[in-house]
């Protein structure tokens, strides 16, 4: 190949990979598809988990991988270089994070969006109503197969958010948590 048909070859190869993002993003996948590929941005947490903590992930794991610390003077295990999420383990394994800002999900939804937003982010969301005589707050739930969306608001605004597992985030609300 001649030296003059390089730039060339270098401009068609980065208009076609240009190009082909812009095909995957404007195709046909669903809504609430897993988004594994953008939940690399350090503001967003998804249906998978947030960056390198993904739902599933034993504790050891995410250790391991350099995701997550157990500093001794900590309520519990505390992700790496994502501040804003707390996770939740059951037998060893992440089940649910609480998410707070920065974070939100792909279509921009996290604590302190309005209802109105949420609502109409995902319209299909349950409508959960807080146990009575509790102090806890109403929620809206948005499930995809077995993972979940937890927005819990007092009317108007989010004021947490949960992602995990559809049960273990149903069991939360259900019966709440314990102080740490």
């Amino acid at each position: 190949m001649k030296p003059r048909f390089i730039p060339l070859v270098v401009v068609a190869l980065a208009l076609f990979a240009l190009l082909a993002g812009y095909a995957t993003q404007q195709g046909g996948s669903p809504a609430y598809a897993s988004t594994t590929s953008s939940a690399t941005r350090s503001d967003m947490v998804d249906f998978d988990g947030v960056r390198d903590a993904r739902l599933g992930q034993t504790d050891t794991e995410l250790r391991q991988g350099g995701a997550m610390t157990r500093p001794v003077n900590a309520c519990g295990p505390v992700l790496t270089g994502v501040s804003a999420a707390h996770p939740v383990f059951a037998d060893g394994q992440l089940v649910m994070l609480w998410a707070n800002p920065p974070l939100t999900t792909p279509e921009g939804v996290g604590v302190g969006t309005s209802v109105a937003d949420t609502r109409a982010a995902y319209p299909e969301a349950t409508t959960m109503t807080a146990p009575a005589g509790s102090y806890q707050f109403d929620g809206l739930l948005v499930t995809n197969g077995d993972r979940a969306y937890l927005f819990m608001h007092d009317g108007q605004t989010v004021r947490k958010t949960v992602v995990g597992y559809t049960a273990d985030v149903q069991r939360l609300f259900t019966y709440g948590v314990g102080n740490c």
